[in-house]
């Protein structure tokens, strides 16, 4: 049974945006264990939040939920906030995980690619930190911001997801000074962690190979991260760790 003292964020709520799935539902999943409760933002993954939904009301009744909304649509984005409280009654932490990724290379970049890499790895983050910074001031909260290491050394053919990732750090630091002294807003750029599907295993070796550790890392890298900048690191705002096993330190 778990202890008293290893629930640091009970009675919190966190929201996660792309909550269902991969990273996502590994952040849900290790804050819940620390006690938080749990929104699930989705946009086409119900059935992956559904069964992540059933795993946590399992494990404590009554203490996740789930919400679908695009994310491209900034209309829509008070209403996360607004469902969480209508849930839970409060929110504390805001993670922006959702992300799209995909090559843009220089003459293929469209504008429909342009907004939808800017617009699910900036402009949403943007507005949906705006629509719930007055709760978040309230509760003197948390803003986790998902950004990447190839938004501080761009990868090749991905320029615009790269300008994208640079521009969600550079909102990452400015955040941390418009809403101190009560929010704190901080970043994880993930390395190596968990690749697409579909990406080639020799590209894969190559990548780990760039790596200080010569290894991949995994999703409760990511998570344990999540929790820290949650649950121990109250002096901490406009900072961006790097879980990448060194590979922003060499070539990337």
């Amino acid at each position: 049974m778990t202890q008293p003292d290893a629930q640091p964020l009970a009675g919190q709520t966190v929201l996660i945006t792309g909550g269902a799935r991969r990273l996502g539902a590994a952040m849900a999943q290790a804050l819940h264990g620390v006690g938080a409760n749990v929104v699930i933002h989705h946009r086409k993954s119900s059935a992956e939040a559904e069964a992540l939904l059933r795993t946590l009301n399992a494990r404590r009744a009554g203490t996740a939920t789930m919400v679908q909304a695009d994310l491209l649509d900034t209309a829509q984005l008070p209403e996360l906030v607004a469902a969480t409280l209508r849930a839970f009654g409060r929110l504390d932490i805001l993670v922006n995980n959702a992300s799209t990724f995909y090559a843009t290379p220089v003459g293929e970049i469209t504008l429909a690619k342009f907004d939808d890499l800017i617009g699910t790895n900036f402009r949403a983050p943007l507005f949906l930190a705006q629509a719930a910074a007055p709760e978040l001031r309230r509760r003197h909260g948390l803003i986790l911001n998902m950004v990447d290491i190839h938004g501080l050394r761009p990868l090749k053919q991905y320029p615009t997801y790269s300008a994208a990732k640079a521009a969600l750090i550079m909102l990452t630091k400015s955040l941390a000074r418009e809403l101190a002294p009560e929010v704190r807003v901080n970043g994880i750029a993930p390395g190596p962690v968990m690749f697409p599907a579909d990406l080639d295993i020799a590209l894969q070796s190559q990548i780990i190979d760039k790596t200080l550790l010569k290894r991949s890392g995994n999703s409760q890298d990511i998570a344990k991260a999540a929790v820290y900048f949650a649950t121990m690191a109250p002096f901490v705002t406009g900072q961006i760790l790097a879980v990448d096993g060194g590979r922003s330190q060499g070539g990337v």
